[in-house]
């Protein structure tokens, strides 16, 4: 790949809606869940990009070239440093309130100086310190941003982090980012898989009454259905019978279980 164009596959979904791709294991290869979906909307007036990915290559002129003269805004759906480091092209971002500290600073990435991929050493000329958007503003649930003839609404869904969010649009679509996708999960610990549970039981609440909902996860396959959130609800829920199977996964420093029905494999925090 010898630049930007190369690097990030662009396809047009619909009208409105382009999605990004990138694959995040060029970075390292522990990290399975290819492609990255980064996600944009474009409204009559304002265009919403939805992540800026893992920072290794120019996103800012692939994003130029398909919004034209809109404005642009720039939305993190939560702080993990695939959605965040290309945050500073960008110079002003929005994320919840409650990960601001996260990207208000330098970005560590050092525990990819091991990575056996070459590409890392493009952190190591940023001494594996990514710099921040210069500006960050915050998003809190239940706002609503008017793109013209698309309106976008934050829905906090704390779990997989604490400030995640997905968003709900008037066209259709809800944005699940990294609260649902079929692969690799990465969960808190076991303590806190009610609140995980929670969110996604209020999000099959919000498709059950909203029946056409088209659901894009930020990894791999989409669009998807309720299912999704369903397969995902009843699969950390037999966590616990799988408890004994847990294998340590150190490079995450998690415990590794993989689900028996192949869809997926949960990474769980030990601390």
């Amino acid at each position: 790949m010898n630049d930007n164009k190369d690097y990030f596959k662009v396809s047009k979904h619909k009208d409105y809606l382009y999605v990004i791709k990138e694959n995040i294991s060029v970075v390292h290869p522990a990290y399975t869940n290819d492609p990255l979906n980064m996600y944009l909307l474009l409204g009559s007036n304002t265009a919403l990009l939805l992540d800026t990915g893992c920072g290794l290559y120019p996103l800012k002129p692939v994003v130029d070239e398909l919004i034209g003269e809109k404005n642009l805004l720039v939305f993190n759906t939560h702080t993990h440093w695939d959605h965040v480091l290309g945050n500073e092209e960008f110079g002003e971002v929005y994320v919840h309130e409650k990960e601001v500290a996260i990207i208000s600073k330098p970005y560590d990435v050092s525990h990819f100086k091991d990575s056996p991929n070459e590409i890392v050493n493009k952190y190591a000329e940023k001494n594996f310190l990514i710099p921040p958007a210069k500006v960050i503003n915050t998003l809190k649930d239940g706002d609503v941003f008017d793109l013209g003839e698309i309106n976008v609404e934050i829905i906090h869904t704390p779990g997989h982090s604490s400030g995640s969010i997905c968003l709900l649009t008037s066209t259709g679509e809800l944005f699940t980012s990294d609260v649902a996708y079929y692969g690799d999960q990465f969960l808190p610990k076991k303590e806190e898989f009610p609140q995980v549970l929670n969110t996604l039981s209020e999000l099959i609440a919000l498709c059950e009454k909203q029946k056409d909902l088209e659901l894009y996860p930020s990894h791999r396959n989409y669009p998807c259905d309720m299912t999704l959130l369903t397969d995902l609800y009843n699969g950390i829920k037999n966590i616990e019978n799988l408890w004994d199977t847990k294998k340590d996964f150190e490079f995450f420093n998690r415990w590794q279980i993989d689900d028996e029905s192949g869809k997926f494999r949960y990474y769980i925090s030990k601390v």
